[in-house]
């Protein structure tokens, strides 16, 4: 399999947002139900202050004219005092007695799927890089569920790119789930090779 990461326009993106909707439903294994109030959602995402993203498209070899499939998908933007991540995450950070500092001039990795059938090559390290490159935030922040021992691809990925942790089982409202929220400096580490 052949595959490309490409950073996408605003513009590109709104226009992708169905498939690219598709295959976060997908990787999260969320009902398909959702997809109609998702995708308006994701659409809106162009509008933060300092928003990229990039897509990964897989290309067949053997046919020059056929089209690229988005397989994948990471997006972001600045963080700024006035997003509800921002806001939520703030405010555990105060109730925990921890420092706010974390919360100053980083990038919001909002979204980061790769379809579960093009997982495990590499896509969604690609994606993180790529995606990484094109701010200037000082740190880039994320918020993944908790898994039980951080065993899952996504946990094993984040900690392999040196993101750290911010804060651990933390409970966005609305939803019952604990999440990790782990943050890495900017650039993000080169990768050392496994011994």
């Amino acid at each position: 399999m052949s595959f490309s990461v490409e950073h996408v326009a605003p513009h590109q993106f709104a226009a992708l947002c169905p498939r690219l909707v598709d295959i976060y439903l997908s990787a999260m294994d969320y009902p398909k139900e959702m997809f109609d109030h998702r995708v308006p959602a994701w659409i809106r995402a162009i509008y933060q202050p300092g928003f990229s993203a990039v897509v990964a498209f897989h290309t067949e070899v053997d046919d020059p004219n056929s089209l690229p499939t988005p397989i994948g998908v990471a997006y972001g933007s600045l963080g700024t005092h006035l997003d509800w991540w921002h806001s939520n995450v703030r405010q555990g950070l105060i109730e925990r007695g921890l420092s706010t500092d974390v919360l100053h001039n980083y990038f919001e990795l909002t979204e980061v799927h790769v379809h579960p059938t093009q997982q495990g090559q590499g896509i969604g390290r690609q994606l993180i890089e790529k995606l990484a490159q094109t701010t200037s935030a000082e740190k880039i922040l994320l918020s993944t569920p908790e898994v039980p021992d951080e065993h899952n691809r996504a946990f094993h990925l984040y900690r392999d790119l040196g993101f750290t942790d911010v804060l651990r089982h933390f409970h966005f409202p609305g939803d019952e789930r604990p999440f990790a929220i782990l943050g890495a400096p900017l650039p993000l580490a080169e990768r050392q090779p496994h011994p």
